[in-house]
């Protein structure tokens, strides 16, 4: 009988050993994050409050590197990481791709995820994804916003209807400024028709000086309205002090602008990190090409300054977001804009990014231009007809 016993007990002993084997076993993933700047940064905060959510939800371990430059750098961060023991590796600005990609054929048993990339779905490498969202659905619907407001000063009178232009401080003339620009604009458009807008560029993401500089040359220049997708305070707190509104990206800025700021869009990254951290922990393959929509809770708006906001705004943007929902409103639809005064029908996009950017597949069927849908990253480069560029040297 006491053998039974101790055999007994001791079963329960390799039980017990087993699953505590399991559980630490289970925790010992550990995710690393690249920054391209750090918590001062819009788009990095909104990264790293999304990391920090969705790890934190997930019971995992995660490494946050921030400040890290669009070079070699990059590389040296991920190897790092993967010395640290981590399983997973994200790095969220796209000049990060490249040295990414190294890593990822140098370290084959660790997953690395990056944002706003291109290139994953032409690689072919098991162990590396890129991941985007429908942003542009958002900015459209901030543009409701922007544009709603430029009817609010025609109707008393602040500004005429030929008046009502938009300035917007872009980083550089890639396909994704130019996409959250124009989808911008277009909202605006759909409901304050003689909108125009000016935009112009800082070649860098994140430069507070150069962003301040650009936002007041645009409202020297007669612009009424300002919205970026640039990472600093500087535009908000220029429009705050001429008193010009104001539509932020990534982040609420209403502390920045009390007066000015109206409303921001931004990707909800959390989605994506829980879904790569789920997919690790139970050995299923990530996508190569992922894409968040608004649908999915991947792209939101924050809530409106009611105090700035013009009246019937937020009713405007339910009425369009409900659209977008049933697949009724697309954003690019080819009868709300020209290019050089005619509609497109056609439209060949660098998709499947080479050396030259070559131009390889038709994106446009069905009335409108399917962002996204090729590939997760945007591709819409197009200059439309009512958007002036101040310069191109970025």
């Amino acid at each position: 009988m006491k053998k039974i016993i101790a055999l007994l007990l001791a079963l329960v002993m390799v039980f017990a050993l087993c699953a505590c084997g399991k559980t630490a076993e289970e925790t010992k993933l550990k995710v690393g994050f690249i920054f391209l700047h750090d918590e001062n940064s819009t788009y990095d905060l909104n990264f790293i409050k999304a990391a920090e959510e969705a790890c934190q939800a997930a019971g995992v371990e995660y490494i946050l590197k921030t400040n890290v430059p669009e070079g070699q750098e990059c590389y040296d961060t991920a190897a790092e990481l993967v010395d640290e023991g981590c399983s997973i590796v994200f790095a969220d600005s796209f000049g990060h791709e490249d040295y990414l990609i190294q890593a990822a054929k140098d370290f084959p048993n660790v997953q690395f995820c990056h944002a706003t990339g291109t290139k994953a779905h032409t690689e072919n490498l098991a162990n590396y994804h890129n991941a985007f969202a429908s942003i542009y659905e958002g900015r459209y619907l901030a543009g409701i916003a922007a544009g709603m407001k430029l009817n609010q000063m025609i109707e008393e009178g602040k500004i005429t209807a030929e008046e009502a232009k938009m300035g917007y401080v872009g980083a550089f003339t890639y396909a994704e400024v130019i996409s959250g620009y124009t989808s911008f604009y277009l909202g605006a458009k759909s409901v304050c028709p003689s909108v125009t807008m000016e935009v112009t560029f800082t070649g860098s993401w994140y430069d507070q000086a150069l962003e301040t500089e650009g936002a007041q040359k645009l409202i020297d220049r007669g612009c009424v309205l300002i919205s970026q997708h640039a990472d600093s305070l500087g535009a908000p707190s220029v429009c705050e002090a001429n008193g010009v509104p104001n539509v932020s990206y990534n982040g609420s800025t209403e502390d920045a602008g009390p007066n000015t700021y109206i409303v921001a869009s931004r990707i909800n990254w959390a989605p994506y990190f829980s879904y790569i951290i789920d997919c690790v922990k139970n050995n299923k393959a990530i996508d190569a090409d992922w894409s968040g929509s608004i649908a999915s809770g991947s792209v939101e708006l924050f809530p409106l300054n009611e105090k700035v906001a013009a009246p019937g705004t937020q009713e405007a943007i339910d009425a369009a977001l409900a659209e977008i929902k049933a697949g009724t409103l697309h954003v690019f639809a080819t009868d709300t804009f020209t290019v050089g005064g005619e509609n497109l029908s056609e439209y060949l996009a660098d998709v499947d990014t080479d050396d030259a950017f070559t131009p390889d597949t038709n994106v446009v069927s069905d009335g409108y231009f399917h962002e996204s849908e090729k590939r997760s990253a945007p591709y819409f480069d197009i200059q439309i007809d009512g958007i002036e560029l101040l310069d191109v040297a970025f």
